[in-house]
């Protein structure tokens, strides 16, 4: 069984990748059972780019695959805001909370409230070879926050077709809609397919 590590340290994204890719014959480890403490800076124009910088960081410091993803919220009527600074916006000091309850206030007299979530995800190899997957999932800002599960602007959106908000699913019904549950699958698909041509 293969060692990968996840370059994030955000518990909920953790939680979400081991969940989906526990099916897979690898053994996923966390920055924090490795002792990795380096922040990677996201200077990237693009998802892509900075799941980039984050995966390759990572191999170089564990000599391990690496997974990173990064993804964002992108609303359309605030010009694809808040994309990929969906982490920071409104400022770095606030809560989970706070940052969607600045969404909703910046949004609260428009009619138009289409969004989706956007996943890339970036597997680097310590011989250089990436693997990167992509996810999306649709829908459109709520009014009001609902529901106690998953984890940043959850609360807040509803995804196309369903008339509850994501925090609202259960962690299995989320992942199977979710872009970063779609994003992982598709990885899971092209890891197996590496692994095979490798003979890993």
């Amino acid at each position: 069984m293969s060692d990968y590590v996840l370059a994030t340290a955000n518990v909920g994204k953790i939680a979400e990748m081991q969940s989906i890719l526990s099916s897979l014959n690898i053994n996923v480890k966390t920055r924090e059972d490795l002792d990795i403490t380096i922040e990677v800076a996201e200077t990237g124009t693009t998802f892509f780019e900075n799941a980039s910088l984050k995966a390759k960081a990572i191999c170089m410091a564990s000599g391990l695959p690496a997974i990173a993803d990064d993804s964002g919220l992108v609303v359309e009527s605030l010009g694809g805001e808040p994309g990929l600074y969906s982490s920071t916006f409104g400022g770095v000091e606030l809560t989970n909370e706070e940052r969607y309850n600045f969404l909703l206030k910046k949004m609260e007299n428009m009619e138009h409230r289409a969004a989706k979530f956007v996943c890339t995800i970036v597997c680097c190899f310590p011989s250089g070879d990436i693997i990167t997957a992509t996810g999306e999932c649709p829908g459109s800002i709520a009014k009001h926050p609902k529901g106690r599960g998953g984890f940043g602007y959850d609360p807040v959106f509803l995804p196309a077709g369903m008339n509850i908000t994501m925090a609202e699913l259960t962690p299995d019904e989320k992942n199977k809609i979710s872009h970063r549950g779609i994003a992982l699958r598709n990885f899971k698909n092209k890891l197996s397919e590496y692994c095979e041509e490798m003979s890993i």
